[in-house]
């Protein structure tokens, strides 16, 4: 069985192939970062157009690296959201024509379930329950996963997520888009204790998070430093930036351990284009080593979004019996647990 995962839930135009006991036999992204960093962020009606440009080439070139023809494939999974509606539409579509055209089942997976499994797509893995923080650009929720298609929601953003909040922050900083990297740099050469900013851990107890008072906060400084120029204060830019993200990693481990503690689960994950920084993954290791807890997190390819995720939990969902007909629309916001 070979199964066909299509995303285009954003700006990254993905599709891979996976056969037999979900192995990843390609995984081709097209990335729109070049066509959007002039405006500083995703515009929606251009990443759609760039969408339609590049499903066909995509798909075609997840086939060829598999080395397979388009009849071979036994189903087709496609987020359908959440997401952009245009650009999510584009890929529901095309995967539409192609289960119709191949009379194959087509499979609707939410996005967000495939951060969710994207672990399994790597040869460590935790083992059910486990606790999982997705963190990416538009979302920054933890779940307690207890099996294939069980997950429980126990926390969420009020307000920014994590990635949003780099972004923000950075473009306020020149540093440029997308914010996660070029913010993760220039943190490497600053000294996060220099600046001490606020961190909202909200009621006692909370799993949910808040950025939006941080990226204020952030503002207002920067506003007060540049008006005693910069480095006559002391304090460097790259210091500014590693205060941030010390503040937002903060917050991140801090609720991710108090989940898993608060389940009773001895192994946690994080996934989502956020999971791709390094100080992340350093902080949260050096927490899990601390309470006793094992850590995980995908490699990079399928942290951020990818067509891989989307056939994993589409195979899931097929093994379930859980396919969907042709009348499907796609959904801007789509809880999940």
């Amino acid at each position: 069985m070979f199964i066909l995962g299509i995303d285009t839930s954003c700006d990254d135009t993905s599709a891979a192939v996976l056969g037999e006991h979900h192995q990843v036999l390609s995984n081709v992204i097209h990335s729109q970062v070049k066509l959007h960093q002039p405006h500083g962020g995703v515009v929606p009606e251009l990443a759609s157009r760039e969408h339609i440009r590049n499903i066909m080439p995509v798909v075609q070139m997840a086939l060829d690296t598999a080395g397979l023809k388009t009849k071979e494939i036994s189903a087709v999974a496609v987020t359908v959201g959440p997401g952009l509606i245009g650009s999510l539409l584009v890929g529901l579509y095309y995967a539409k024509g192609l289960a119709f055209g191949l009379k194959i089942p087509l499979v609707a997976v939410n996005h967000l379930e495939g951060h969710i499994l994207s672990i399994f797509l790597e040869e460590q893995h935790p083992s059910f329950p486990f606790v999982v923080l997705t963190v990416s650009g538009g979302h920054t929720n933890i779940y307690h996963v207890r099996g294939w298609g069980e997950y429980q929601l126990l926390g969420q953003t009020l307000d920014d997520a994590a990635g949003e909040a780099f972004d923000k922050v950075s473009k306020i900083l020149g540093l440029g888009y997308p914010g996660g990297p070029v913010l993760e740099r220039a943190a490497r050469g600053g000294e996060a204790d220099k600046i001490k900013f606020p961190r909202a851990y909200l009621s006692k107890g909370s799993l949910d998070f808040s950025f939006s008072g941080l990226k204020t906060a952030v503002a207002l400084y920067i506003k007060e430093w540049e008006k005693d120029g910069g480095n006559t204060s002391g304090v460097t830019l790259e210091d500014i930036a590693a205060a941030f993200q010390e503040a937002v990693v903060d917050v991140l481990v801090d609720k991710l351990i108090l989940a898993a503690q608060k389940c009773g689960v001895k192994e946690v994950c994080m996934a989502g284009g956020v999971a791709c920084n390094n100080h992340l993954r350093e902080r949260l290791s050096q927490a899990a080593t601390e309470h006793g807890l094992q850590a995980y997190w995908p490699r990079p390819a399928f942290c951020t979004d990818n067509g891989a995720m989307i056939g994993l939990a589409g195979y899931y969902k097929l093994k379930r019996g859980e396919t969907a007909d042709l009348s499907i629309d796609v959904q801007s916001r789509f809880p999940i647990g």
